[in-house]
C-alpha cells in the first residue's frame, strides 16, 4: 500500500521585519517578508504595505478589540497594555501576510518588490474576514495565550 506523499507548499515565507511605518507616510504600516519558491535559487524580499485606515476598519469587521478583552481576560491587569501592543502588531502582520498571500497566487517575479497599500484592497478585507477564526488563533498561539 502506498502512503500519499502531502503536498509541499510552492512558496517559502518567513517574516523578516514589522509591522512599521512606512518612511514617506506614516499612515501607511509595511512588513517585509523573505520569499522563496521552489523553483527559484534564491529568495527575494517582499514588502507588504496597509493602510492605517484599513486596519483599524478590519479590526471592526474581526470585533478585534472586544476579542482582546476576552482573551486577556487571565492577564494581569498591569501586563496587559504590553499584549494589546503586541496583539495590534500581530494582527498587521497576520494581515500583511494574507495580502501576500493573495498577491503570490497571482503570480510573483522572482524579484524585491514592494506591495503598496492601496492594491488588493477589497480581497483582502474579504479574505481577512474569511479567515478571521485563523488569524486569531494564530495571535494566540504567538503569545502562548492558547487555552
Amino acid at each position: 500500500m502506498s502512503v500519499p506523499i502531502p503536498q509541499l507548499p510552492l512558496f517559502r515565507v518567513t517574516l523578516f521585519y514589522g509591522p512599521e511605518p512606512v518612511e514617506d507616510d506614516q499612515a501607511r504600516l509595511m512588513c517585509v517578508f523573505n520569499v522563496k519558491k521552489r523553483s527559484w535559487k534564491g529568495g527575494v524580499q517582499i514588502a507588504v504595505e496597509v493602510s492605517d485606515e484599513q486596519v483599524k476598519r478590519l479590526q471592526q469587521s474581526l470585533e478585534f478589540d472586544a476579542w482582546v478583552l476576552n482573551a486577556l481576560g487571565g492577564i494581569p491587569q498591569e501586563e496587559r497594555q504590553s499584549y494589546e501592543a503586541r496583539m495590534r502588531d500581530l494582527l498587521i502582520q497576520e494581515l500583511c501576510s494574507v495580502k501576500l498571500s493573495i498577491a503570490l497566487d497571482l503570480e510573483i517575479r522572482q524579484e524585491n518588490t514592494r506591495l503598496p497599500s492601496d492594491r488588493f484592497i477589497e480581497e483582502l478585507d474579504q479574505r481577512a474576514v474569511g479567515q478571521s477564526d485563523h488569524i486569531k488563533a494564530k495571535i494566540l498561539t504567538e503569545l502562548d495565550l492558547v487555552r
